[in-house]
């Protein structure tokens, strides 16, 4: 089968609603295409489209789009709570496509990558340097729920993840021997890590209070060097989420070198889309749509449900480049 065939449209006649309030060139544009590669139809709403912004509830206006949508896609830059208030219908499937705290799909995409290249995820190491946002916090709960993998999170003073939030997810790495540790310490950086990770120093370019706060990020770009001092020696790769603001989370060299994942990793973006699709679309029916709300095992579980579209490693289904131990914990949820 070529790469870009698809035998056959699973989803024909269903309709997916993409409400996104922030920009977004990958999540938006995999969402849109993974949608149309299997059948449904994309509808698009932007910030001001929907009667929200005039002053109906929320759960007025989900109780509508229910009655027209299989799957409502959003995007935010607030509280996960309104996704909640989204998902007290039971007839739409509500995904995660971003909110403040969350970006459960880009921790999909990250493990497809990361075992795209190892083969394995058990006894992957990954540093992540920059700031502690929605994407460090996802990345933190994918690693706690996979067997064996090590994440370092090494921040800003003052920007990094709750320390509540690091404590709840170390009880989920307890019970599957990884870990998660957070400190500020960039000058003594250890050696020996698989993956380089690092962000936009400005999620969503929203600006920072502290007004010098990007002479205090400045030790954490990612450069040649640091790639050298920290790699494991055995084919230590970069990846990022994307957008990267060259020369200020990472350098050209890095980005555009030969460790860079970074395309490979957006690329990815879409199979997990359409993964993430493929399990709502699939089961909202039968389990019913406030499972697969706004959460991050909601999204991760897709991969169970995978697909088969002749782009991922030869025989396998994208689903399996997750491990067994994610797809134990997301049952149970």
């Amino acid at each position: 089968m070529a790469a870009n065939e698809m035998t056959e449209l699973p989803f024909r006649g269903k309709v997916v609603g993409i409400y996104f309030r922030r920009s977004s060139t990958r999540t938006r544009s995999s969402f849109t295409v993974a949608a149309i590669k299997l059948g449904a139809v994309p509808i698009a709403y932007g910030p001001n489209d929907l009667q929200i912004s005039t002053g109906e509830t929320i759960h007025d206006t989900a109780r509508v789009l229910s009655g027209y949508l299989d799957a409502l896609v959003i995007r935010t830059n607030e509280s996960i709570d309104e996704m909640r208030l989204f998902a007290k219908q039971s007839e739409m499937a509500i995904i995660n496509a971003m909110s403040d705290t969350e970006h459960p799909t880009q921790a999909i995409a990250d493990l497809a990558t990361i075992k795209q290249v190892f083969g394995r995820l058990h006894g992957v190491k990954i540093l992540y340097l920059g700031e502690g946002n929605n994407t460090a916090s996802a990345l933190a709960l994918a690693v706690a729920m996979t067997e064996g993998m090590r994440l370092m999170i090494v921040t800003p003073e003052g920007y990094g993840l709750p320390s509540t939030f690091i404590e709840s997810v170390n009880g989920l790495a307890r019970q599957r021997g990884s870990l998660v540790e957070q400190h500020c310490n960039v000058a003594e950086l250890p050696h020996g890590f698989d993956v380089v990770y690092t962000t936009r120093w400005q999620t969503m370019g929203e600006s920072k209070p502290d007004l010098d706060w990007r002479e205090k990020f400045i030790p954490y770009r990612v450069t040649r060097d640091v790639m050298r001092r920290v790699s494991s020696g055995t084919g230590t790769i970069f990846m990022h989420d994307l957008p990267a603001v060259r020369g200020d989370d990472v350098v050209d060299e890095v980005l555009d070198g030969p460790q860079s994942v970074a395309f490979q990793q957006a690329k990815n973006k879409l199979f997990g889309a359409m993964a993430v699709l493929t399990m709502v679309l699939t089961t909202t029916v039968l389990l019913g749509a406030r499972r697969f709300s706004a959460d991050f095992g909601g999204c991760t579980r897709a991969f169970e449900h995978g697909l088969r579209d002749g782009r991922g490693p030869p025989g396998e289904g994208l689903q399996r480049l997750l491990l067994d131990p994610i797809r134990r914990e997301m049952e149970t949820h």
